[in-house]
């Protein structure tokens, strides 16, 4: 996609972010070990992570005006992990940076074989507490926001954030990683929600991905829509529409994704979108070669966006 088809960035353009953040240490090797076994590894990085900071990265680096609220430790990764934000580009004016204890860690095993990577994660300490952030600091955060992100982690901050932020009507995007403590309330408070690809069936324990994204539109009425990512096959998205939708014939979710997955363009060298014309709209986008691709469904009054992305 060439910068002249994107459209401009709008002038206020801040995202806060509320969630985990780490050092990651990533360590490549050519096969899972057995236990006990002692293997080599084939590379070695370290590099920060958590949800929220990755998030909020990925926005900086998209032009954007992200701010975080999260908690390190004064110590060495914490230091290197609010250097390497700083230097992105984030706001870290309200992390909070405990004297003591440690920041997060995670050591994360990436198997070259399976293509997979296993995380073993270490808390912060001391944890994350309500009174960490004060109203008058939550307040300033919030100042100019146009949406807040949360990742489920820290949850008794991330709801006092989230009611403020339904109180200044700012808009709240949940990623929904698998459950935590605290999660069903946030999604009660959120307006789009998105999912790992266990998460949706997990959550509702419905039969299948597409139904799932259903159950989760209709048991959460606020949110304008979810999207479910799953690898390398892409993604799976789900919006709400706010036209009433025609008399029509019941559609099986099922059957018209799979419809419409069989459009795909293994040729396809650029993002695009397929959209179904039914009630039950299925969209797909596809990302270069067929390594990334996106449906979305619509049902129940649900509609996506159609066309395509050059």
């Amino acid at each position: 996609m060439s910068s002249d088809s994107l459209p401009p960035l709008p002038e206020s353009r801040i995202v806060l972010g509320c969630g985990g953040i780490s050092v990651d240490f990533l360590a490549a090797v050519a096969a899972y070990p057995k236990p006990d076994d002692k293997i080599r590894s084939t590379s070695l990085k370290v590099q920060g992570g958590g949800n929220a900071g990755n998030a909020m990265t990925c926005a900086a680096r998209l032009g954007l005006n992200p701010r975080i609220i999260s908690k390190i430790a004064d110590d060495s990764q914490g230091r290197s992990i609010l250097e390497e934000l700083e230097a992105d580009g984030v706001n870290t004016s309200f992390l909070v940076v405990s004297k003591d204890g440690n920041s997060p860690f995670t050591y994360i095993i990436v198997d070259s074989q399976t293509k997979t990577r296993t995380c073993i994660h270490t808390p912060g300490y001391p944890p994350t507490v309500v009174h960490d952030l004060s109203q008058s600091s939550l307040l300033s955060a919030l100042d100019g926001v146009r949406i807040v992100y949360s990742d489920g982690r820290l949850p008794e901050v991330a709801l006092v954030v989230a009611q403020e932020a339904c109180h200044k009507n700012i808009p709240i995007l949940v990623d929904a990683e698998r459950k935590r403590e605290g999660l069903d309330d946030l999604l009660k408070l959120a307006s789009y929600v998105v999912c790992s690809a266990n998460f949706p069936q997990q959550w509702t324990e419905a039969p299948s991905i597409p139904s799932a994204l259903v159950s989760m539109l209709l048991r959460l009425p606020n949110i304008k829509f979810v999207i479910v990512t799953l690898g390398e096959d892409g993604c799976i998205m789900l919006e709400r529409s706010t036209i009433e939708a025609p008399t029509t014939e019941e559609t099986d979710v099922n059957s018209l994704l799979e419809s419409l997955n069989q459009r795909k363009d293994d040729t396809i060298s650029i993002p695009k979108c397929f959209s179904s014309v039914s009630y039950f709209l299925v969209s797909f986008f596809q990302y270069g070669n067929n390594q990334n691709s996106c449906f979305s469904l619509e049902s129940f009054g649900i509609e996506s966006k159609r066309g395509s992305l050059d």
